[in-house]
């Protein structure tokens, strides 16, 4: 902990040179903080003294080459910069700032044809990229003239579809009434049936004649003719007998006895039916 503590202190001293040095807790901990703080102060100093001694080093260089270069032209061509006119000063000047757009090593015309090939090259495929998105741009307009179509097409179904269940709901409204109306005059009906019913009784009418006893016997008499029909094919059957006279006599006699029988109960059914209806000019009704 020494070692570090004397580390950090140093290292303090050399940051805030003649400044006072702030009061901190010494312990452990701290001493830790302050120790790798100043590695990476003194790592980071390091790399910068580094970098800034490449980049003098660079510019010596360059300077040297240019030197190099402008005794060369002065010595073979007997050419110096300031013997250009204006007009080449322009020109140089121009070559340079070229130079420097396109980002070239030099100002050679191999470098500034590889320049203008990577140009050329990013501008085919920008060119490219941009057809690409007009086609698409193009695809999503017609996707949206068919939304759009659709949309409406749809409003006006359903504009259609409100008026139908407008139509249909007055319709609904109107047999609603109707039933109603008709649910209305069926319960009147039946206590006018029911008013009636007891009036004729009330004048001594036979129960017999009323609606549900005439129901009654309309379906029993339909009943004894429906028995009436087998009897009439038996009898029919009977009829074309041949082999034995005297026995098909005999059942003839028989099924016509039986067909009697069931004529004359229905006779009788008819007759009381018709006996006792009264007359109608006997009945008053209100």
């Amino acid at each position: 902990m020494e070692g570090k503590l004397q580390r950090v202190t140093l290292w303090l001293k050399k940051v805030f040179g003649d400044q006072p040095i702030p009061q901190y807790e010494v312990n452990a901990k701290t001493i830790d903080i302050l120790y790798e703080l100043a590695e990476h102060n003194e790592a980071r100093d390091r790399d910068i003294s580094l970098l800034i001694d490449d980049m003098k080093q660079k510019a010596a260089e360059y300077e040297a080459e240019a030197n190099y270069l402008q005794d060369l032209l002065t010595e073979s061509l007997d050419f110096s910069l300031t013997n250009l006119s204006s007009e080449g000063t322009g020109y140089l000047n121009e070559l340079v700032n070229s130079a420097m757009t396109l980002e070239t090593k030099d100002t050679s015309l191999a470098s500034f044809i590889s320049a203008i090939n990577d140009l050329t090259w990013d501008l085919y495929d920008t060119e490219s990229k941009n057809r690409e998105m007009e086609l698409e741009l193009i695809s999503i307009k017609k996707k949206l003239t068919a939304a759009l179509v659709l949309e409406k097409r749809l409003q006006e179904d359903l504009k259609k579809t409100e008026e139908h269940l407008e139509v249909e709901k007055a319709k609904a409204e109107s047999r609603s009434q109707n039933l109603k109306f008709l649910k209305d005059k069926s319960e009147d009906f039946k206590i006018r049936i029911k008013a009636a019913e007891e009036q004729l009784s009330a004048t001594g009418l036979d129960q017999s004649l009323t609606h549900q006893s005439l129901v009654n016997l309309s379906e029993k008499l339909a009943e004894l003719e429906q028995e009436i029909v087998p009897l009439k094919t038996k009898l029919e059957s009977y009829l074309d007998l041949t082999p034995n006279p005297s026995l098909a006599q005999v059942k003839i006699e028989e099924a016509k006895r039986e067909l009697d029988a069931l004529e004359a109960e229905f006779s009788s059914q008819l007759d009381m039916l018709t006996l006792s209806m009264p007359e109608p000019s006997k009945l008053r009704f209100t």
